[in-house]
């Protein structure tokens, strides 16, 4: 169903560096990042397919995964995935150890720790960002988990905890020490949640403090966007997050502005079939009832996107009745009016100006 047409090397494009984590290369140096609720591995897949190098899991709760939890068991799911990477979050050394040998032995080629996620009820059980006002213990976890399996380990951040403490570059240096593979920092702090501006050069600053490879993540929506962010930063890759959601092919187009080569970009009715093979394959993953309830938010961004292009107030109201519908044959002929409405426009506009 999908394409992936390569043109050869525009001119003036950029050729970006690949990159290693431990063992495992990538073929570029775009990532999809972790996003509860969103990278499952119906996303990661097609996030692959559409140019990512790599994409992320969504963070997986690390007792969650040592007591088999349905819940976990979804999120660990990796088929068609290359490479498969897991991130786990704990605060537990043993329990993180434990955990990401459960992901080594379901399949997983790089385990990735969270000592990033802003969310109140992370932060609440001293996990995520919170532990970047714990070195010590997060120079242990990351060591525990090194020492339990045979895989490369990589960490995501942010800058910091708060504005006064922006202690990402000295816990990266320790995670480095204890033979971490790859960094990626979000340039805000926990503080921040995502309100403001990411600072990549802030990010910078630990690029400066390590020797393993950097990502750096937060606001990269576009492809100027991505060339910024590294310039400033210094980082040797990107990785982008909720700007995807509803266009998994924004990563593709990313990779294209960093590298030789590129790919045909999906037209308006090749969206459409994207978005309708994203939907089926919620409902085959987690069952119609919940599958319904998962895929909503891809929907209303796919819908979102769509509209976007399309002044037509029709486009409008059927997204609407598209994010309330419990009906799959309703929602994949909505979709299809949408994208039908957009791709009308967009020949419009193509017609004018000519």
């Amino acid at each position: 169903m999908l394409f992936e047409q390569k043109i050869g090397n525009p001119a003036g494009a950029a050729v970006a560096r690949k990159i290693s984590i431990g063992r495992v290369k990538l073929d570029g140096t775009v990532l999809l990042a972790p996003m509860s609720g969103i990278t499952d591995v119906v996303m990661r897949r097609l996030a692959g397919r559409l140019g990512a190098a790599a994409a992320v899991s969504e963070m997986i709760a690390s007792p969650e995964l040592t007591r088999s939890g349905e819940e976990a068991r979804l999120r660990l799911e990796g088929e068609g995935v290359s490479p498969h990477i897991v991130q786990i979050a704990g605060r537990d050394p043993q329990c993180m150890a434990q955990a990401a040998r459960i992901a080594a032995d379901s399949g997983a080629a790089v385990i990735d720790i969270n000592m990033g996620c802003p969310a109140k009820r992370v932060a609440r059980q001293l996990c995520g960002s919170a532990l970047m006002r714990e070195p010590e213990l997060a120079e242990h976890i990351v060591a525990a988990v090194i020492a339990s399996v045979d895989l490369p380990v990589t960490v995501k951040m942010r800058l910091g905890y708060e504005a006064g403490s922006l202690d990402a570059p000295l816990l990266a240096r320790r995670c480095e020490a204890v033979g971490a593979s790859l960094i990626s920092v979000h340039g805000r702090t926990r503080a921040q949640f995502y309100e403001g501006k990411a600072d990549w050069a802030a990010v910078g600053a630990v690029k400066a403090a390590i020797s393993i490879p950097l990502i750096v993540n937060g606001d990269i929506c576009s492809p100027e966007e991505a060339k910024r962010a590294l310039r400033l930063s210094g980082a040797d890759g990107v990785m982008v997050g909720r700007a995807a959601l509803g266009r998994p092919w924004l990563l593709g187009e990313i990779a294209d502005a960093l590298t030789a080569e590129a790919r045909r970009q999906p037209s308006t009715a090749e969206r459409c079939d994207i978005a309708i093979e994203h939907y089926r394959g919620q409902l085959a993953l987690y069952g119609v009832a919940l599958g319904l309830r998962h895929a909503r938010k891809h929907l209303q961004a796919y819908a979102a996107n769509a509209v976007a292009r399309s002044p037509d107030t029709r486009a409008s109201a059927l997204a609407a009745s598209l994010v309330r519908s419990e009906q799959p044959t309703e929602v994949e002929r909505l979709l299809r009016e949408i994208f039908d409405l957009a791709d009308g426009n967009a020949q419009v506009d193509l017609a004018e100006a000519a």
